[in-house]
């Protein structure tokens, strides 16, 4: 790996389709998917530019009373626009109105706030009630979604190679993540740390999924994106936890790059030397520790994950070897050592071929 690469500051710019499926697309054939895609990355390099500008480390909650126990939502429409936030289209207790876009980023806010809080304990993205606020319909045929450092902004995808981009709640619950991640052990956007940093949101977005729909780990289908991509497309979401490199294979879009395990890494300086396509390893350790315990993946194998997340020991620079370590000792302190739950991580991680030390 290129050790002369830029370390991004934060909160960084985070999308869920990856750079490197854009800048793809931007060299097609056809005029109208080129220009799409073109269009997306200059505003995904625009707003990127945007939070370096604003950039700040070592987020702290502010303290104040106790944040309620439900969400506090406001959607607003950009209006095919790139000014953020937009107009007013629904806040926290309203009707569903008739924009379909805003309805369904609220109820995915609102899916996200319920698994961290139910499941885990967690008053929002900071643990401190933040306002879940939402913008949809932004910019003209803009293929994607992020999270800005505040809020989530969606674009209603080109039509043809992507659709809307609140169709896929654990997209939604992907983004909202990256908030979380912010808030806690703030992971550089940078190698082996920025693929972790990517793939907590692939498994807390896949979490959210499940919890919403109160799947087992066996029902879920380990997609990120399903629903996302268009009916011309080869494919099936834009990740697979559950076979990281099999999600897309499409003229347009190229094959899924990423790898299942250690074996097939991809060294690159590209994408913060490739964030989006190396969290397919700790992706699948995670799918395969939660298919191993069964059940509900929130209630164990995401608990582990969140505790190796939020319990201060995860560094910002972690790689995949740290936080295998972290989280099989995060699996014995709440578990026991030797248990059913020790033994899935230790067989996730060496599934993937990430020693854990435990």
């Amino acid at each position: 790996m290129d050790a002369n690469l830029p370390r991004p500051h934060h909160p960084v710019f985070c999308t869920v389709v990856p750079p490197h499926v854009l800048e793809r697309v931007a060299r097609s054939e056809d005029t109208a998917r080129a220009d799409a895609a073109q269009r997306t990355l200059e505003q995904d390099a625009l707003q990127r530019t945007r939070r370096r500008i604003n950039a700040f480390r070592g987020i702290v909650p502010p303290l104040g009373p106790v944040p309620a126990d439900h969400p506090v939502r406001t959607v607003y429409d950009a209006g095919h626009r790139t000014r953020l936030p937009g107009t007013e289209v629904r806040r926290e207790g309203s009707e569903p109105g008739r924009d379909a876009s805003a309805n369904r980023a609220y109820a995915g806010l609102g899916a996200t706030f319920d698994l961290f809080f139910q499941g885990f304990g967690r008053h929002s993205i900071d643990d401190a009630g933040l306002a879940l606020d939402a913008s949809v319909h932004y910019g003209e045929r803009y293929n994607n979604a992020f999270w800005d450092g505040s809020r989530m902004v969606f674009g209603d995808g080109d039509g043809d190679l992507f659709l809307d981009f609140t169709v896929s709640v654990d997209v939604i619950g992907h983004e909202l993540t990256h908030g979380v991640t912010q808030y806690t052990a703030n992971l550089d956007y940078y190698k082996q740390a920025g693929a972790l940093n990517e793939s907590m949101s692939d498994v807390f977005g896949s979490l959210i999924k499940q919890y919403s729909l109160g799947q087992t780990a066996d029902q879920a289908d380990w997609l990120i994106g399903a629903g996302l991509l268009g009916p011309e497309v080869s494919g099936v979401a834009l990740r697979s936890m559950k076979a990281p490199g099999t999600a897309y294979d499409d003229d347009e879009l190229g094959k899924d790059p990423q790898p299942a395990t250690m074996d097939d890494y991809v060294v690159t300086t590209r994408d913060n030397g490739g964030v989006h396509i190396n969290s397919g390893i700790p992706n699948h350790a995670f799918y395969v520790a939660a298919t191993e315990l069964g059940g509900h993946a929130w209630e164990r194998a995401g608990l582990i994950w969140y505790d190796t997340l939020t319990g201060g020991a995860l560094a910002q620079d972690a790689d995949f070897a740290d936080f295998a370590r972290l989280s099989t000792a995060a699996a014995v302190t709440r578990y026991g050592e030797g248990g059913a739950e020790h033994q899935a991580l230790q067989k996730a991680w060496s599934a993937v071929g990430v020693p854990s030390a435990g």
